[in-house]
């Protein structure tokens, strides 16, 4: 299990002072990119804690294109929020959606692969389409968070991708605080799931409502030791 900030605590672990990366240094960031040549995009899953960096970035340049994954198993709360979010920040949205109609996304014996090989279901909704994505821009601005998972804290904030692209990840310290903070300093709306006990939402098949004594990512998957989509571990050097 992955400690969270709270386990540690009780524990009596002191953590390392990390200092988030502040929204004047994410602008600078991202005009130096800008002046540079790069194409920029970003990805979102529309959860709650996605919503600060999305209304950073409406604030910095609301010309990058947010990348929206429609799996075609998402939540039909989780697409509402996302109009809902897009409109209030005037975001640009582009519905990606998988190149493998889910009719062939089959075993031989006619089980949905979410059913049976997750990770290859993830491959094919996820990762796949974002691969062409990668391939037409030089910057991914990804809203990672060191505190979600042991993959997610070993990353950079700044990170060699395929197709000779670059991740930027400029929440990778703000931890649940910070970005709660933030969502209730700019009173920002919440996925209407999170009132009925979903932390960390996905796809409708393989999501869950979360348990106290589980970390963030571990109501996804569950039961099945896997807690990455692919996206940040494919898509990574």
């Amino acid at each position: 299990m992955f400690p969270n900030a709270m386990n540690l605590f009780l524990a009596g672990i002191v953590l390392p002072q990390i200092h988030p990366m502040e929204i004047h240094a994410i602008r600078k960031k991202i005009e130096e990119y800008r002046s540079e040549g790069k194409r920029l995009f970003t990805t979102s899953s529309f959860q709650t804690h996605s919503i600060p960096m999305l209304h950073i970035l409406s604030e910095i340049d609301n010309s990058i294109p947010v990348y929206f994954i429609n799996t075609g198993y998402l939540f039909p709360e989780t697409v509402s929020f996302r109009d809902e979010v897009a409109d209030r920040l005037k975001l640009k949205i582009v519905d990606l959606k998988p190149n493998t109609p889910k009719y062939m996304q089959r075993e031989s014996n006619g089980k949905l692969l979410f059913t049976t090989d997750p990770d290859h279901c993830c491959y094919l909704n996820k990762t796949q389409p974002m691969e062409s994505v990668l391939a037409s821009h030089d910057v991914w601005i990804n809203g990672v968070r060191g505190d979600q998972s042991a993959v997610r804290k070993a990353m950079k904030v700044e990170q060699p991708a395929p197709f000779d692209s670059i991740r930027f990840h400029p929440m990778l310290d703000w931890d649940n605080r910070k970005i709660f903070a933030y969502i209730k300093e700019h009173d920002l709306p919440k996925h209407a799931l999170d009132a009925q006990g979903y932390i960390s939402i996905g796809c409708e098949p393989c999501t869950r409502k979360m348990d106290l004594d589980m970390q963030e990512r571990e109501a996804r998957w569950f039961g099945l030791n896997k807690v990455e989509c692919g996206l940040h571990t494919d898509l990574v050097k």
